[in-house]
């Protein structure tokens, strides 16, 4: 029988020895671990030791302790002006203001104040110690305020070279070279020294700024266009004959614009349409209308006109104005102009009927005839689409002699006095009137400050311009017809102003007035001025009007009775203590 062989006697040895190794081993990762965790742990976000931001101690301590106390430490220097120069005129600098702030916690965390478990920012936090730059934000709009503010102050302005025409003539205006800071190195300037233990004084130097129009752009749009354009007169070849635009009718829709360096030739196209159209004959169009015809409305159709083709003058005038003579002109070819308001809108509005009509009287005074019988003529004829609104102020204008007024006499501060337009409250009443029956909208009106017994009470208006107007909106689908007529007062009888609506008929109007409550006595007023209109007062007092609605034909809306308030103010005596006074 064979023998087995024989183990080696050391093995046991070996693998025990093995053994042995690999708890070393192990025992050394966990020892490390836990010295990489306790130092961790040690860390944290805390800044390295030693560290230093703009030359204070942060070192050792939590990132957001650490950014309060950079913040405390940097309090001086950051309140602290900048002390500059400007082309060596001493300028202390906001830093504030001018936009410099620091980013402390960005500051913190650059310098290493972050939680990490990079082993070199572990090994930094024990064995550091550096110094380092603060983080200096820049706030571009309040930098570039600020800088505009000392390139006012300090520098001057470059002012663009430019060209003009008045009439035949051409003015010049020369370009001038400006001086300002640069932007890019000022702010690196101020940034260098912002934070700074011992800042020198900042030597900041102004620059030329060239204009974007110089002098050679002004004498390039000299000779290519304006001296040119006011050479010899343009001719427009139009339906067969040829009229001249002289410079001086169409320099004032020329102009040259600043464009990219450039003075730009620039048309107002409808100021050189405006100036053509008065040398060159065309039939304008005629807008519809709706007329009173034998006392019943009628739609006056529209008509068509003849014009010049617009577009083709737009297009071609700058080039042709350019021009030297003999090669001056321009064709338009004709055009049928339409009517901006078509005898089928005039017919849609159905004005076919009477739907108000509103008389009042008044005593005999010339300026009353004047001023009412002015009024009524430019109210009358008066057409309001459905949706527009009336304004007694815009439709008769400023009461002026110009305009066709007198002086008569107004209310003003309760008491009678002379001014141009007097009497244009009676139109204004009537007008209001007609309104109210009518069913209109009342958008604004004011009655008169004391009560006049020739005006329907609290149903009345009056005006003033620039301060008081009559205004309603046509709210019916139909178009309304304003008519307006005033019979002159003689010495032995009254004046007669109607107001008459015609459409058709939407509301079915009634009206009923309440008893006069919260009554007032009238004072009296001695007036020693020249001019003084005696009175006889009488008392105020408050009234209420309601209109009620109805609807009519193919009208189905529903709406709740309006009322109308009114406060009456006395009409106080007037006692005229001059003897010289006189009444006009």
């Amino acid at each position: 029988m064979s023998k087995k062989p024989e183990r080696p006697a050391d093995q046991p040895r070996d693998k025990a020895g093995a053994s042995v190794v690999g708890w070393l081993l192990l025992g050394l990762v966990v020892l490390f671990g836990g010295a990489y965790v306790a130092a961790h742990y040690v860390a944290g976000d805390r800044v390295p030791r030693g560290t230093t931001v703009a030359g204070v101690p942060i070192g050792g301590h939590p990132q957001g302790e650490a950014a309060e106390r950079l913040r405390a430490g940097l309090a001086d220097k950051v309140a602290r002006p900048i002390d500059t120069t400007v082309d060596g005129e001493p300028v202390p600098v906001d830093a504030a203001a001018a936009g410099l702030g620091v980013d402390y916690e960005e500051s913190v965390a650059s310098a290493g104040g972050e939680e990490s478990w990079d082993p070199v920012r572990l090994w930094n936090y024990f064995t550091g110690g550096d110094a380092f730059d603060a983080e200096v934000t820049v706030d571009d709009a309040a930098y570039n305020a600020y800088l505009a503010t000392l390139d006012q102050q300090h520098g001057a302005e470059a002012k663009d070279g430019a060209v003009a025409f008045d009439g035949e003539e051409i003015s010049t205006t020369p370009a001038v070279t400006g001086r300002a800071l640069d932007p890019s190195d000022t702010l690196a300037s101020l940034k260098a020294v912002f934070l700074a233990d011992d800042p020198a004084t900042v030597a900041l130097e102004t620059t030329d700024v060239v204009p974007a129009i110089d002098d050679s752009d002004v004498q390039e749009a000299l000779d290519t266009f304006a001296s040119p354009a006011v050479a010899a007169p343009v001719s427009i070849d139009f339906e067969g004959s040829t009229v001249k635009v002289f410079p001086a009718d169409y320099t004032a829709a020329l102009s040259l614009v600043p464009t990219d360096g450039e003075l730009v030739p620039t048309l107002d196209a409808a100021r050189l349409s405006e100036a053509v159209a008065g040398k060159v004959t065309t039939g304008a169009p005629v807008d519809a209308t709706v007329q009173l015809v034998d006392g019943r409305p009628r739609v006056i159709p529209a008509k068509p006109g003849v014009t010049f083709d617009q577009a083709q003058l737009e297009a071609g005038f700058l080039d042709v104005v350019a021009q030297p003579q003999g090669q001056r002109t321009l064709t338009l070819d004709a055009q049928v102009a339409q009517p901006e308001f078509t005898t089928k809108e005039a017919r849609a509005l159905q004005v076919k009927e009477q739907v108000s009509s509103f008389t009042t009287y008044f005593p005999y005074a010339e300026y009353r005839n004047v001023n009412i019988g002015r009024a009524a003529e430019l109210i009358n004829g008066t057409l309001l689409e459905p949706g527009e609104t009336f304004s007694l102020n815009d439709t008769v204008g400023e009461r002026t002699e110009e305009n066709g007024f007198t002086e008569g006499y107004i209310i003003n501060d309760g008491i009678l006095v002379q001014d141009l337009g007097g009497g244009v409250s009676q139109m204004a009443t009537t007008t209001f009137n007609a309104m109210f029956f009518a069913g209109l909208e009342d958008v604004e009106h004011k009655p008169h400050s004391f009560y006049i017994d020739r005006y329907p009470v609290g149903r009345e208006a009056t005006v003033a311009w620039g301060a008081v107007d009559l205004r309603f909106r046509n709210d019916t689908p139909y178009g309304v017809l304003i008519q307006a007529d005033v019979t002159p007062s003689t010495p032995s009888s009254s004046g007669v102003a109607t107001v008459s609506m015609w459409s058709t008929k939407y509301w079915d109007i009634t009206t009923t007035t309440g008893e006069r409550h919260n009554l007032t006595q009238p004072k009296t007023r001695r007036i020693d001025t020249l001019k003084c209109h005696p009175n006889t007062g009488y008392g105020g007092f408050d009234i209420d009007v309601v209109r009620y609605f109805e609807p009519v034909g193919a009208n189905t809306e529903q709406r709740d009775p309006e009322t109308f308030s009114t406060t009456y103010i006395p009409s106080d005596t007037v006692i005229c203590t001059n003897p010289d006074a006189t009444d006009g």
